[in-house]
């Protein structure tokens, strides 16, 4: 069932807002935890609570006819999104990585265009456009340090990888249960991560304090679990382009709350980038009378 104007409205605000403060509060796990142990637990934690929740409804897993989809949702959306930039923001600085990574939104709107069906016109691609160069305007302030070739490429497996994923997600939806789509890949990517993590880092380097527990728990329940089932229920209902036009504003809302929280300040970058986004998202979610898909 579609999600009503309102209610949509409400789902994707608290998307937005969830993975925007979910860059912050990663960059302080860090502190205490190897990066893809931390990935692996948080994504366990998540995927184990939703599976809990969606279990009263095992009877629409037809595990044996569907299994093949949450697999590969797995592969696409949690191991390579996650794994690409898990390793890639060691060799890139933050703010590039991010740049490059926000690039999905102009992926995934050109695969809506080429594998859903969905309209693309003059007004839409601009949209797209501007919006990655908002988010690479406000992340050009972290461009310092070592670039790397490697890491480069990395933030761009992830950007594709996610976007091919929304693009399955959509094109699926309809032949599995929301729930366990949302509940299945995460475990999967959480176990796999986690035995990445293990056999390539050490359990005796992650430091068991309460301010990172209560931050993993944070991300685990609020980021992961809901904040995916969100964007699955947002992708489903909804053309996927518009949904993604409006994932430009996560980098800006996590370079807000370091601003906030962690003492960084407010730039030109920012105040220009938040312009950008601002237009982006207007002219990508823009009806223009009589368009219909183009044709090339």
């Amino acid at each position: 069932m579609a999600l009503s104007r309102a209610k949509a409205g409400w789902v994707l605000a608290f998307l937005v807002l969830m993975w925007g403060v979910n860059w912050p509060l990663t960059k302080y796990a860090l502190n205490f935890t190897p990066p893809l142990l931390f990935a692996g637990m948080r994504l366990l934690i998540g995927g184990l609570l939703l599976g809990i929740y969606a279990f009263p409804r095992y009877k629409t897993l037809r595990l044996r006819e569907t299994w093949h989809i949450y697999a590969i949702s797995a592969v696409l959306n949690i191991i390579f999104f996650y794994g690409f930039q898990t390793v890639g923001l060691t060799e890139v600085p933050a703010g590039l990585f991010s740049s490059i990574v926000f690039l999905q939104p102009v992926l995934l709107g050109i695969g809506a265009w080429l594998w859903l069906g969905e309209s693309m016109y003059g007004l839409k691609i601009a949209g797209l456009v501007l919006g990655f160069a908002g988010v690479a305007t406000i992340s050009i302030g972290g461009m310092t340090g070592k670039v790397s070739p490697e890491g480069v490429m990395l933030g761009l497996f992830s950007a594709i990888s996610w976007a091919i994923g929304t693009v399955y997600m959509k094109r699926t939806s309809t032949k599995v249960d929301g729930i366990w789509m949302t509940a299945i890949p995460i475990l999967l990517g959480g176990v796999v991560l986690t035995l990445t993590g293990t056999a390539t880092e050490s359990w005796a380097e992650v430091q068991w304090v309460l301010p990172f527990i209560l931050d993993m728990l944070f991300i685990s329940v609020f980021v992961i679990a809901m904040g995916w089932l969100a964007f699955f229920k947002l992708v489903s209902s909804g053309e996927a382009s518009k949904v993604g036009s409006f994932t430009f504003l996560i980098p800006l809302i996590a370079l807000l709350c370091s601003v906030l929280f962690l003492g960084e300040s407010v730039t030109v970058n920012l105040i220009a980038g938040l312009v950008m986004i601002i237009a982006s998202i207007l002219l990508v979610n823009l009806k223009v009378k009589g368009s219909k898909v183009a044709k090339i």
